[in-house]
């Protein structure tokens, strides 16, 4: 099935209030759709089969030597394919120096009991982060590590803001991203599949390089400001800190978060869990 590329040059055309719109948390959630922008995006959903309903691009903007084979991709596929001039791409685009394509998705919808069937049981959680960099780096180093899911509870900032969909490098199309309500809940309903639960925290005796790593885990990481709340400590298995050697009070949340994932790799490299 090929298609052809169509033509708007007016903003108030359907397509371009819709693209709009998907600024717009609300109306993402509404329409479970999301914008990516980018020519190494594109190619990733493209290459991961993910379910783009259609591509806005700029000719003017669209220098680069893949662009016509990716545009005769989406062609062949039958994804509708919309040009645009430069002054209105500039106008839907959120980069500075945009690229001079972008792309609008279907959502995922994942069920956490679907990956507790074939996991390695490793999982993270995390508990009302905030900066979508640092959410976007967690899937990303979540995905490096092996990890099966990411369980965002309901304060965290939202998956499909755009600066959290370029921090994750094209990790949101490899990792299952998993959306739930209250941490409480999440950890209830992992301590049911006997999964450790691990929670770093300054206020804790143990180093994250004391605990076990090769059994079932989920490891916990809170708040940026604020850390976990004291529920969370109360139902966790284990509650770790890294060592402050230095002056810094803490550590970016994404940098502790990585260096707690890769001690469950290391641990597992040795145990010959996982074969590098």
């Amino acid at each position: 099935m090929t298609s052809s590329i169509m033509y708007i040059t007016s903003e108030d055309n359907g397509i371009i209030k819709t693209v709009k719109q998907l600024e717009k948390r609300r109306y993402r959630q509404k329409s479970k759709q999301y914008m990516i922008e980018g020519i190494r995006i594109i190619k990733d959903a493209i290459e991961n089969e993910k379910s783009l309903e259609y591509i806005i691009f700029c000719e003017e903007l669209y220098k680069n030597k893949d662009a016509d084979e990716i545009i005769e991709i989406l062609l062949h596929k039958g994804i509708k394919v919309y040009q645009v001039p430069t002054s209105l791409f500039i106008k839907l685009a959120d980069t500075q120096t945009p690229q001079g394509i972008l792309g609008i998705l279907s959502m995922e919808d994942y069920q956490i009991e679907e990956i507790f069937k074939t996991s390695n049981g490793l999982f993270l959680v995390l508990d009302r982060i905030q900066d979508p960099g640092n959410l976007g780096t967690m899937i990303r180093t979540a995905d490096a590590a092996g990890f099966d899911a990411v369980v965002l509870s309901k304060g965290c900032v939202d998956l499909y803001n755009l600066k959290t969909i370029r921090s994750t490098m094209g990790s949101i199309f490899h990792m299952p991203i998993i959306h739930m309500e209250e941490t409480i809940g999440i950890l209830e309903l992992l301590r049911e599949q006997n999964i450790h639960i691990i929670t770093t925290s300054l206020d804790t005796k143990y180093y994250y390089d004391e605990i076990d790593y090769t059994k079932k885990v989920a490891i916990v990481i809170g708040n940026e400001g604020n850390g976990v709340e004291k529920e969370v400590i109360d139902l966790s298995d284990s509650v770790v800190k890294i060592p402050m050697i230095g002056c810094a009070e803490s550590l970016n949340a994404s940098v502790a978060s990585s260096i707690v994932m890769y001690e469950a790799v290391r641990q597992r490299r040795n145990q010959k869990i996982f074969k590098i």
